[in-house]
C-alpha cells in the first residue's frame, strides 16, 4: 500500500506492490493496470528533458483520456497500452475514477511547483498534496480487496501519507538540488533554516533539528495507521506489515544519519530484510 512516489530519484513505484507474490493471483491484473496508469503519468511528469509546459499539456491530455475511457470511449492509440487494460478494470471492479484523477492532480501540481522552485507553506498544505499523491493508492488497493469501512480508510491514509513523507525525507539530497522543496516553510522558519541553507546542503544544528523533527512526524503518521494490519486478513495483511516495516526502517536510517540525509540518500539493503521480517512477525 505504498504511495505513488514523485521524487527525482525516479523510484518508479519501487514500493508499489505490483503483482507481488503476496497478492492473490486474481488481483494481479487490476493492480498491474493501476500501476501502469500511475507509472506512465510519473514518466510524463518526471522523465526526460521536456519543458514544464509540454509536461503539463501531456498530463492534461492524459487526464482527458482517463475521463473519456471511464465514460466508455475507446482509448486513443497514444496510451492504448495503459487505458485498454484500465478500462477493463474500471468495468470489472468499479474503480473510483476520482481517486485516479486525484493522482493526476498531484502530478500536475508537482510539475508546477518544480518549475517555480516553490515549496509548501505549512504542513496542512503538504498533507493535502499527500492526500492526492499517495492516499488514493491505498484506497484503490483496499477497494480491490473489498475493504470500505471508515476506520480502515483513515488508517490507510495515515500509512500512505507516512510513506510519502518518508520518501521526501529519504530523497532530500536529490530533491533539493533539483528545486523540489518538501520541507514546509513554517517548519523551516521555526527551526531557523532558510531555503538558501537547504540549497547549500550543509549540516547545521538547525538543519539537523529540522530533518529529525520531520522524520518524527512521518513516524507518528505511520504508527497511527499501523493498526490497519490487524484488520486485513491473509496475504494483504502480511504485505502491509512488510510495507509498514519498510517505511519504518527507512526512518531508522534517516535518524541514524542525524540530518545527513540532506547529503546522502539512505536505502534499504538486502541485509535489512531479516530485521524487517522479524518486526513484521512481531506485529
Amino acid at each position: 500500500m505504498q504511495p505513488v512516489t514523485q521524487s527525482p530519484s525516479i523510484t518508479h513505484y519501487e514500493n508499489f506492490p505490483v503483482a507481488s507474490l503476496l497478492c492473490p493471483p486474481a488481483l494481479r491484473p487490476p493492480i498491474a493496470a493501476i500501476y501502469a496508469f500511475a507509472r506512465t503519468a510519473d514518466d510524463i511528469a518526471d522523465e526526460g528533458d521536456a519543458p514544464a509546459s509540454d509536461r503539463l499539456a501531456d498530463l492534461t491530455a492524459y487526464r482527458m483520456e482517463l475521463h473519456a475511457t471511464a465514460a466508455g470511449a475507446a482509448p486513443h492509440a497514444r496510451w492504448a497500452g495503459v487505458f485498454k487494460p484500465l478500462a477493463a478494470v474500471l468495468r470489472s471492479h468499479q474503480l473510483p475514477v476520482v481517486l485516479l484523477d486525484e493522482l493526476l492532480s498531484a502530478f500536475i501540481q508537482d510539475v508546477q511547483k518544480t518549475a517555480a522552485a516553490a515549496g509548501y507553506a505549512h504542513r496542512p498544505e503538504l498533507l493535502d498534496y499527500c492526500r492526492r499523491s499517495a492516499n488514493p493508492v491505498g484506497r484503490l488497493l483496499l477497494h480491490l480487496y473489498g475493504v470500505h469501512d471508515a476506520l480502515a480508510l483513515q488508517q490507510s491514509d495515515a500509512i500512505c501519507t507516512a510513506l510519502q513523507l518518508i520518501n521526501f525525507w529519504q530523497d532530500l539530497s536529490v530533491d533539493i538540488p533539483r528545486g523540489r522543496f518538501y520541507l514546509p516553510e513554517a517548519d523551516c522558519t521555526r527551526h531557523g533554516v532558510q531555503q538558501s541553507d537547504l540549497l547549500a546542503q550543509q549540516l547545521t544544528p538547525a538543519s539537523v533539528a529540522l530533518v529529525m523533527d520531520c522524520a518524527q512526524w512521518a513516524r507518528s503518521e505511520m504508527l497511527r495507521g499501523a493498526p490497519l494490519v490487524h484488520q486485513l486478513p491473509g496475504r494483504i495483511g502480511w504485505e502491509l506489515r512488510l510495507v509498514v516495516q519498510g517505511g519504518l526502517r527507512i526512518l531508522d536510517k534517516v535518524d541514524r544519519l542525524h540530518g545527513a540525509s540532506l547529503q546522502k540518500r539512505p536505502r534499504i539493503r538486502a541485509w535489512d530484510a531479516p530485521l524487517m521480517l522479524a518486526r513484521a512477525l512481531a506485529m
